[in-house]
């Protein structure tokens, strides 16, 4: 069972045993109790992530040690949704987007490149299955996460994300074993459908007084891919 906890803007994810596969910068696969999302100040420019994400864990009073994900987004504006073993959570930000257009015009990129963003955006997913998965079929579970999300959020807002978006998929190794986690799978679509609700519902609640960007321009920062690249015949 993945459970949810959230004190002083720290969010923390538990499952005794889980397995983790988390993007960003405290990426890679895990195995550890907890996993966190941590939102930051306004003009938060700290660049000692383990040591930063360790003393807001600590000053939060969360004991256990685990990988985290980092947002500008307050955790009052975290959403969560379950469906058939499987619980997601999201925090929405739209202050960096990240826009690719099928019609690129060949400029340089406007905005910033990813890894420059400020910390007052990001989409931040973690998603637990109470299936035991293998770490291939976690790795699918991922890009199941990512298309949903990128789904999602092309419908509400017109972007495929920001540009420092993070997520984080565990599994249960304890629980009933399925070898396959695509969209048309029961574990990959219960995921679609929980990453789809709750992204709505942070969306609506971190956008309930104002309104979201709509281009890349109007955004504090973000990233328009117009470049063309070079077809070539495999």
């Amino acid at each position: 069972m993945f459970e949810t906890t959230i004190q002083d803007d720290v969010l923390q994810v538990q499952s005794s045993g889980a397995r983790w596969l988390l993007t960003g910068w405290s990426g890679g696969y895990t195995d550890s109790k907890t996993v966190y999302n941590i939102s930051v100040p306004e003009g938060w420019d700290r660049t000692d992530l383990a040591t930063y994400s360790n003393e807001r864990r600590d000053a939060a009073g969360f004991e256990t040690d685990g990988p985290a994900l980092l947002t500008g987004v307050d955790m009052q504006h975290a959403a969560g949704a379950t469906i058939d073993g499987v619980r997601a959570v999201a925090t929405v930000g739209l202050s960096n987007p990240a826009a690719l257009p099928l019609d690129p015009d060949g400029t340089d990129p406007e905005g910033l490149v990813p890894g420059e963003a400020p910390a007052t955006g990001t989409v931040n997913l973690i998603v637990g299955t109470e299936r035991a998965l293998g770490d291939g079929t976690l790795g699918t579970l991922l890009g199941v996460t990512v298309e949903a999300k990128t789904a999602t959020l092309q419908q509400l807002t017109g972007f495929t994300g920001t540009t420092s978006d993070a997520v984080a998929v565990g599994t249960d190794p304890a629980g009933q074993a399925v070898s396959f986690a695509g969209s048309a799978t029961d574990v990959g679509d219960a995921t679609r459908t929980a990453v789809r609700e709750a992204l709505t519902r942070s969306f609506a609640s971190r956008f309930a007084d104002s309104e979201p960007p709509v281009s890349v321009p109007e955004a504090d920062t973000g990233i328009v891919t117009s470049r063309i690249a070079t077809p070539f015949d495999p």
